[in-house]
């Protein structure tokens, strides 16, 4: 089955019909469906399935315990009316590319693995990366038994009614022990190749890039409480309300990371009683914020939670800040980064990621690197994401060299 065949088979999936977006949430039918999906391109190509203690699947070729195994692969969910390459671009370009590599008739001498890491959105429970950050040790089995959907199902519940054991979820040091390299490709998300290419001759530039680093990066709950009142009866000198406190939060936020060279971004709300006559007792936000580096990171957060406390006070609102997860810079191994460019010709642009990645989590477990394929528009996490055919196809095939590189040596 070709790029174009398996991109049309898994593109209905979890597709909203109102949005055009996906909601391929974490252990949903959706799910389901994506992995039914990934399992059957795995066994049409005779490659041994398998589906780890986290819910992670593997499809291998070649004996999985010589060790030292190529594997590549991304993630099927999605976030909230997400678009349609973030994760599945990734997952489909590396069945292609394995069959790229047998039309080219090589003689494999490591073993080859494709994989689809579970929850990596963290749009059901909360957390990014849930697959790979319990493979790597890095989210203990006691804190994600503690994740919660929107409805109150915790991350056990939702696994067990898919049909997956919670009872052996944890570490996996045995299965990344196997790896000797990990290579995720994936759309950018942003357009820095798009913008090397100005000024160049239609159909030329540079299709593929190759990651540097991640940005340091995390996410943030503010909660603002405040006095549940009577929207048209209490006066305005009289009011602890709590989505003013919020808004100012929300512009502090903007301003502060412009002046960081930063990111910083409001994106989910939660508001108590929620009535349209009635002052909020509570305003729950979540900041997401990303920067160059860690001092940038530090600095941007400090004062959006100094901007967030000094209007609190003003307000008479009560402000409480939990930080629910933190990545650190991660600069992807040198050498085999280096070594992908080398295989790619050497004149592959580097660039760096504010986006979080299942690449990023397994960097401190075994070498990793990652491939970029060119977004025209940097548009990502909507249904506006987009990557030309050309373009996917080059990422095919460059993913399909580098492959060749690294398991047919």
């Amino acid at each position: 089955m070709s790029f174009h065949e398996m991109w049309r088979e898994l593109a209905p999936i979890g597709r909203n019909a109102d949005t055009g977006g996906y909601r391929r949430y974490a252990w949903t039918e959706a799910d389901r469906e994506c992995r039914a999906w990934f399992r059957a391109q795995a066994e049409a190509r005779g490659l041994a399935y398998e589906t780890d203690r986290n819910g992670n699947q593997w499809a291998w070729l070649g004996d999985p315990s010589a060790g030292d195994a190529v594997v590549t692969g991304s993630h099927l969910d999605s976030v909230p009316d997400g678009g349609a390459f973030d994760g599945p671009l990734g997952v489909v370009s590396s069945f292609a590319a394995l069959d790229e590599l047998r039309n080219r008739g090589v003689e494999f001498t490591r073993p080859i693995a494709v994989t689809n890491f579970g929850d990596e959105e963290g749009a059901r429970f909360g957390l990014a990366c849930v697959g790979s950050r319990l493979t790597a040790g890095q989210l203990t089995r006691e804190a994600a038994y503690e994740l919660r959907d929107g409805d109150g199902i915790s991350l056990p519940q939702a696994m067990e009614a898919a049909g997956h054991d919670p009872a052996a979820i944890g570490p996996d040091p045995e299965r990344l022990a196997r790896i000797g390299a990990f290579v995720e490709l994936h759309v950018e998300q942003g357009r820095a190749l798009a913008a090397l290419d100005s000024g160049s001759v239609a159909g030329t530039g540079h299709a593929v890039g190759i990651a540097s680093a991640i940005w340091p990066h995390g996410r943030w709950r503010f909660d603002f409480r405040g006095e549940a009142n009577h929207a048209g009866t209490t006066r305005l000198v009289d009011r602890r309300d709590p989505m003013l406190t919020y808004a100012e939060t929300v512009l502090a936020a903007r301003r502060e990371a412009e002046l960081a060279g930063a990111v910083a971004t409001f994106g989910k709300i939660s508001v108590e009683p929620n009535g349209v006559n009635a002052i909020p007792s509570l305003v729950r936000g979540w900041l997401d914020s990303r920067a160059p580096d860690q001092a940038a990171l530090d600095t941007v957060v400090t004062a959006i939670e100094h901007a967030a406390k000094e209007r609190a006070d003003r307000d008479g609102v009560d402000l409480t800040v939990v930080r629910e997860s933190f990545t650190p810079v991660i600069d992807f191994e040198h050498a085999l980064r280096d070594e992908l460019n080398r295989i790619l010709g050497g004149a592959v642009p580097v660039l760096g990621t504010g986006a979080g990645h299942d690449a990023g989590i397994l960097s401190a477990s075994v070498p990793t690197a990652m491939l970029f394929v060119r977004n025209p528009t940097g548009v990502s996490h909507s249904p506006a994401e987009f990557a030309s055919e050309d373009d996917c196809v080059a990422g095919v095939i460059a993913l399909a060299d580098v492959l060749e590189g690294l398991a047919c040596r």
